[in-house]
């Protein structure tokens, strides 16, 4: 196509309905894994029926329901942008998230196989934050590339106090509330700038 056609209507509609469903579906998992990050920040604070992760648990939950309400609401304004996708995109993402899969399942088994179960949570972020450069490309949403390197250096933050000698729980403390607030950061962004 020259850049003087005019491309038809239908592929702009269908261009703009699939930017809004990858907005969607990126604010929900965004925020469902922001909420799993916060109860593992919570889980140490204390007991789990303690006042503080109680409190924490409970303020995850309307923060990634606020968040969930945002991305799913009929009104919200379209994405400045319509998303620009490689061929086969959607392979792309499945190959993507199932290495980041086996590669979680590899650092779990080497941090407890190896008698380190304290820099799971930062090895877990890492791993979690480099999966989204490629995906940055695959979904073309420049900002995860922003998530990334947010959710790598919260990993090297849960390395350094780990080196440092500092107890499970304020690892999982500053990891966990660490990457569930860059989760929660890019679903919002997502809901509402697109």
């Amino acid at each position: 196509m020259t850049p003087t056609q005019q491309v038809p209507a239908s592929v702009d509609d269908e261009c703009l309905e699939l930017t809004r469903q990858l907005r969607r579906r990126g604010t929900v998992v965004l925020s469902v894994f922001a909420l799993l990050w916060a109860f593992t920040g919570a889980s140490g604070t204390g007991a789990a029926t303690d006042m503080v992760p109680v409190t924490v648990e409970a303020a995850a939950v309307l923060v990634t329901a606020a968040a969930i309400r945002l991305g799913l609401r009929k009104d919200a304004a379209p994405s400045p942008r319509t998303v620009r996708l490689p061929a086969n995109w959607a392979r792309g993402v499945g190959l993507v998230n199932a290495a980041e899969v086996a590669a979680i399942v590899a650092v779990i088994a080497a941090t407890v196989g190896s008698g380190h179960p304290r820099v799971l949570p930062a090895a877990v972020a890492l791993v979690v934050g480099l999966h989204f450069f490629p995906l940055a490309r695959l979904y073309d949403q420049r900002q995860y590339r922003w998530t990334g390197a947010l959710l790598s250096a919260v990993a090297a933050v849960g390395f350094v106090l780990t080196a440092a000698g500092l107890p499970a729980e304020i690892l999982r403390v500053v990891v966990g509330l660490g990457c569930a607030l860059v989760l929660w950061a890019t679903a919002y962004h997502l809901a509402l700038k697109g």
